[in-house]
């Protein structure tokens, strides 16, 4: 058991979370099948999707390469693609929400911060005006083999979650309970595992991908964080992933695959002021 100053790497989360995880299966659906995507920014980007590796292309040439994915689905024709993406000397998370159902996606991208800003006091950002988590993320949303017309993809901010209080079985030893607060904070908590005792409120953002399904993506502030995970509360399932460095040299990065069985502890609804 840790006790409260015990926090710990992504890695060593990692490793904590890999026995007998409930991890979805990586799926085949996607092998030999080709999306263009087209972005609301302007953006066409092509993914070719191969047994053991994804490749794009953007049409204006920004951007091309490949890399190993990883394809998952907790409703038939949406899938969850995430993939590390490395250019410039410079790596991003990248994760799609592919619905083939409406022909739209939305697209995370995010990025770990440099060590030097890691060691910015929270005190000194809180009084600069800066988010607390030096963690970065962007939201972007478009449509699937089809050029992009506005109010296509139906992915949305969503405040539906708000108020809930859910439980996370990610394997038989690490459970943990969130707390959704407002449209903007989540608290959370490790009641089993590897951070059992650790708890904090963190930056989070929510979207609705269809009903009773989110998309839900948190970026911690202690040891930087990117958590994103799609919540199908018909389910009761939660799929996705957790990024960021695998331990204290800020050298090597961890990608891990979370998956967990869901449970609605209880809602809060707090009387008009």
């Amino acid at each position: 058991m840790t006790t409260p100053s015990d926090w710990i790497t992504v890695g060593a989360l990692a490793d904590g979370f890999a026995p007998a995880a409930f991890i979805l299966p990586n799926l085949a659906d996607l092998n030999g099948k080709t999306f263009t995507l087209h972005f609301a920014n302007g953006w066409q980007i092509e993914h070719r999707f191969e047994a053991d590796a994804l490749h794009w292309h953007a049409a204006d040439g920004h951007s091309s390469g490949s890399a190993a994915y990883r394809a998952t689905s907790v409703r038939p024709g949406l899938y969850l693609v995430d993939f590390i993406k490395h250019e410039a000397s410079q790596a991003w998370s990248i994760s799609l929400v592919l619905d083939t159902a409406t022909s739209s996606f939305t697209a995370v991208i995010g990025r770990m911060p440099r060590r030097e800003h890691t060691e910015e006091g929270l005190y000194s950002r809180a009084l600069a005006g800066k988010a607390l988590t030096s963690v970065e993320v962007d939201f972007l949303h478009g449509s699937l083999d089809q050029p992009w017309q506005p109010g296509h993809c139906p992915h949305a901010p969503t405040q539906e979650l708000t108020g809930l209080r859910n439980l996370y079985r990610y394997s038989p030893s690490e459970v943990y309970e969130h707390i959704y607060l407002n449209d903007q904070f989540y608290a959370w908590q490790c009641i089993k595992g590897v951070e059992q005792g650790l708890c904090d409120t963190d930056r989070c953002h929510y979207y609705k991908i269809a009903d009773q399904l989110y998309l839900f993506v948190w970026r911690e502030k202690i040891i930087p964080t990117l958590g994103l995970v799609l919540i199908d509360l018909q389910q009761h399932r939660s799929d996705g992933k957790i990024f960021g460095y695998a331990d204290a040299s800020f050298t090597e990065l961890s990608n891990f695959p979370v998956s967990s069985y869901c449970q609605v502890l209880n809602r809060t609804e707090y009387p008009d002021a």
